[in-house]
Protein backbone atom coordinates (compact mmCIF):
# COMPACT_ATOMS: atom_id res chain seq x y z
CA UNK A 1 0.00 0.00 0.00
CA UNK A 2 0.89 3.56 -0.56
CA UNK A 3 0.36 7.21 0.29
CA UNK A 4 -1.41 7.35 -3.15
CA UNK A 5 -3.28 4.34 -3.31
CA UNK A 6 -5.68 5.67 0.12
CA UNK A 7 -8.66 7.02 -0.42
CA UNK A 8 -9.16 10.48 -0.21
CA UNK A 9 -10.60 10.83 2.89
CA UNK A 10 -7.93 8.56 4.55
CA UNK A 11 -4.99 10.77 2.33
CA UNK A 12 -6.44 13.74 4.12
CA UNK A 13 -6.75 12.55 7.47
CA UNK A 14 -3.19 11.37 7.65
CA UNK A 15 -2.02 14.53 5.76
CA UNK A 16 -4.38 16.53 8.77
CA UNK A 17 -2.01 14.72 11.05
CA UNK A 18 1.21 15.07 9.73
CA UNK A 19 0.40 19.44 9.35
CA UNK A 20 -1.28 19.29 12.81
CA UNK A 21 2.39 17.52 13.81
CA UNK A 22 4.11 19.95 12.41
CA UNK A 23 2.20 23.01 13.85
CA UNK A 24 3.23 21.35 17.43
CA UNK A 25 6.90 20.74 16.22
CA UNK A 26 6.94 24.01 15.46
CA UNK A 27 5.07 25.59 17.98
CA UNK A 28 7.66 23.83 20.86
CA UNK A 29 10.88 25.06 18.77
CA UNK A 30 10.45 28.78 19.36
CA UNK A 31 14.15 28.82 19.03
CA UNK A 32 14.06 28.33 15.32
CA UNK A 33 13.32 32.14 13.79
CA UNK A 34 11.50 31.83 10.85
CA UNK A 35 14.32 33.96 9.27
CA UNK A 36 16.78 30.58 9.70
CA UNK A 37 13.44 28.42 8.85
CA UNK A 38 12.82 30.46 5.22
CA UNK A 39 17.04 30.95 4.51
CA UNK A 40 17.13 27.10 5.15
CA UNK A 41 13.34 25.49 3.74
CA UNK A 42 12.02 28.44 1.84
CA UNK A 43 9.49 28.96 4.44
CA UNK A 44 8.10 29.41 7.87
CA UNK A 45 5.28 30.11 10.03
CA UNK A 46 3.80 32.70 8.13
CA UNK A 47 3.89 30.78 5.10
CA UNK A 48 1.99 28.11 7.09
CA UNK A 49 -0.40 30.84 7.88
CA UNK A 50 -1.15 31.79 4.19
CA UNK A 51 -1.44 29.09 2.80
CA UNK A 52 -3.88 27.99 5.52
CA UNK A 53 -5.94 30.89 4.77
CA UNK A 54 -5.29 30.43 1.12
CA UNK A 55 -7.07 26.86 1.55
CA UNK A 56 -10.08 28.54 3.61
CA UNK A 57 -10.33 31.21 0.81
CA UNK A 58 -10.96 28.09 -1.48
CA UNK A 59 -13.51 26.43 0.60
CA UNK A 60 -15.79 29.93 0.53
CA UNK A 61 -14.97 30.28 4.22
CA UNK A 62 -14.24 33.70 6.03
CA UNK A 63 -11.05 33.01 8.06
CA UNK A 64 -9.20 35.89 8.74
CA UNK A 65 -5.42 36.65 8.12
CA UNK A 66 -4.61 36.93 11.97
CA UNK A 67 -6.81 34.32 12.96
CA UNK A 68 -4.68 31.74 10.00
CA UNK A 69 -1.84 33.04 12.27
CA UNK A 70 -3.07 32.67 15.58
CA UNK A 71 -3.79 28.92 14.71
CA UNK A 72 -0.26 28.21 13.09
CA UNK A 73 1.50 29.78 16.13
CA UNK A 74 -0.54 28.44 18.89
CA UNK A 75 -1.09 32.09 20.29
CA UNK A 76 -1.67 35.65 18.69
CA UNK A 77 0.78 36.63 15.89
CA UNK A 78 2.06 39.40 18.10
CA UNK A 79 2.02 38.10 21.67
CA UNK A 80 4.81 35.48 20.10
CA UNK A 81 6.90 37.72 18.33
CA UNK A 82 7.18 40.11 21.52
CA UNK A 83 8.20 36.53 23.26
CA UNK A 84 9.94 34.77 20.54
CA UNK A 85 11.12 36.98 18.13
CA UNK A 86 15.08 38.47 18.23
CA UNK A 87 16.44 41.14 16.00
CA UNK A 88 17.78 39.29 12.62
CA UNK A 89 21.64 38.76 12.21
CA UNK A 90 23.41 40.21 9.23
CA UNK A 91 24.36 36.87 8.13
CA UNK A 92 20.53 36.23 8.36
CA UNK A 93 19.57 38.91 6.38
CA UNK A 94 22.71 38.34 3.67
CA UNK A 95 21.16 34.59 3.82
CA UNK A 96 17.86 36.29 2.91
CA UNK A 97 18.41 38.35 0.61
CA UNK A 98 20.86 35.28 -1.63
CA UNK A 99 18.07 33.16 -1.38
CA UNK A 100 15.28 31.91 -3.66
CA UNK A 101 11.48 33.85 -3.85
CA UNK A 102 9.55 33.16 -0.82
CA UNK A 103 7.06 30.28 -1.21
CA UNK A 104 4.30 32.35 -0.17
Amino acid sequence: MTIDTLDEQTRTELEAAAFRRLLAHLRSRTDVQNLDLMNLAGFCRNCLSNWLKDAADDHGLDVSKEDSRTHVYGMPYETWKALHQSEARPDQLAAFAAAAKPNH
